[in-house]
């Protein structure tokens, strides 16, 4: 009897679970079948929709229900808090697998080089997301002592860092927050944030919904100066062709010709200002330089020479998340990805590295929205099905699934698994009860493990 095809991926987060769903939908999964694991470092599955998103986004944590109906499928299988490469290496995925496939998206901040970043009120959005999301590897400590707080960037996760700043504690305890992380908001002093972007509303990369949800809280008074409303005509044609930018920049053009309301913590959205310099005194942040922009024509900017001083005590940079360096794989410093041809890890030789396969922002870098890493797991799966079908993918010596566990037993890992999610999350759940909310989020690995049976 042929046995089913061996997959293992690296990562249970959307990208991993969605290459996961790809080989479930495939007419490989249908004879002999399909067998798959996922390898995730943390306790929990989900990644970047459990450590990424803000607490008070249910609609896109609404995601994990479709991601759950693929991991109950009897074909899947979790090992979670197993780490690559420390628990498990390529060479010994390999000796299990058919084919090996990485998803371990970004989770680091993407380095900003100016002046001051090292100074102490420097701070990376990912690092603060993490905090405020419970990850159980970071402090349970956050400085919120700046009451000016300034934000790099114009993106989704710039608005997540600027609306968490400015709401009120008891705003986000109806969500999942942890009890360390309500504490830490409710000594957060900040009352003005400052949104920077070099460019202008044309090309900012809001979201059409998450840019409006920032009016929505009766704490928060966002504000944007009119003479930051400009367009050339690479700006015009884009509003022409993308409807998501034209009702990006209609939302900012009703906030700069409305008057500013008395809501107590005031939101500014600043564009055509350019980060140059984070000044400081004695070590710690003092304020932040910009130089003002302009546009060229082409929806690109250029320094206009003046600059611009603003007086803040922190600055969160949120320029983009950073994949981590896979040991084994070849790597690309510039984009801090894989190198890759639809999914198919290439060597430096320009070789396809057998068996080996990767999707989402390992693969392509950390743009995009959660939902379009599913385009890249369609891809990378039917290619790694076609090296199936051509016989190019190598024949693992231990394929039994129950040699993985006994590997794992052997070295002493103790993981969790699918089983043990639904024990965590009844355990979170069963914590947020008595306060009325949906669950309260465990923090610590090894009261994660615990609750989990691991």
């Amino acid at each position: 009897m042929p046995r089913p095809l061996r997959v293992a991926i690296v990562g249970a987060g959307p990208a991993g679970i969605y290459a996961a769903d790809a080989l479930l939908k495939s007419a490989a999964a249908a004879e002999p079948g399909v067998s798959i694991d996922l390898f995730e470092r943390m306790p929990a599955p989900f990644g970047l929709i459990r450590y990424g998103v803000a607490p008070d986004h249910p609609r896109i944590k609404g995601i994990v229900n479709a991601l759950h109906q693929v991991l109950d499928k009897p074909q899947v299988r979790l090992f979670g808090n197993v780490d690559y490469p420390n628990d498990i290496d390529l060479d010994e995925l390999r000796s299990f697998y058919d084919a090996v496939v990485f998803s371990t998206g970004a989770m680091a901040d993407r380095e900003l080089r100016i002046p001051g970043v090292e100074l102490d009120g420097s701070l990376g959005a990912a690092d603060f997301a993490s905090w405020y999301d419970g990850h159980p590897d970071v402090p349970r400590d956050w400085d919120l002592s700046a009451e000016k707080v300034a934000v790099l960037g114009v993106g989704n996760v710039a608005l997540d860092i600027a609306r968490i700043l400015a709401k009120t504690a008891e705003e986000l305890l109806p969500t999942e927050i942890p009890p360390n992380v309500h504490e830490g908001l409710k000594a957060n002093r900040a009352k003005e944030i400052h949104v920077f972007g070099r460019r202008g509303p044309a090309q900012a990369k809001f979201s059409p919904m998450e840019l409006r949800e920032l009016d929505h809280s009766p704490n928060i008074e966002v504000i944007v100066n009119p003479e930051d409303i400009d367009y050339d005509e690479g700006s015009i044609a884009e509003r022409r062709k993308n409807k998501q930018t034209d009702m990006v920049a209609k939302t900012l053009e009703n906030w700069a010709i409305r008057d500013v309301g008395d809501r107590p913590h005031k939101l500014f959205l600043h564009f055509f200002e350019s980060p140059q310099e984070i000044l400081g005194e004695d070590g710690k942040v003092a304020g932040l330089r910009t130089e003002r922009t302009e546009l060229d024509g082409t929806g690109n900017v250029k320094g206009t020479g003046k600059t611009t001083d603003w007086d803040v005590s922190a600055v969160y940079r949120a320029v983009g998340y950073l994949s981590d360096e896979l040991p084994k794989l070849p790597w690309d410093v510039a984009s801090g990805t894989v190198p890759d041809e639809g999914g198919r890890v290439i060597e430096d030789g320009g070789a396809h590295m057998s068996s080996t396969y990767v999707t989402g922002w390992i693969r392509r870098g950390p743009v995009g929205l959660i939902g379009h890493t599913k385009g890249d797991a369609n891809e990378t799966i039917a290619n790694l099905l076609e090296d199936h079908a051509e016989g190019r993918l190598q024949t693992p010596s231990e394929p039994a699934p129950e040699a993985v566990e006994a590997f794992l037993g052997e070295r002493g890992v103790r993981f969790t698994t699918w089983e043990g999610w639904y024990k965590l999350d009844a355990a979170e759940k069963a914590l947020g009860e008595p306060e009325g909310r949906e669950r309260v989020k465990i923090v610590e690995r090894e009261d994660m493990l615990n609750a989990s049976g691991a």
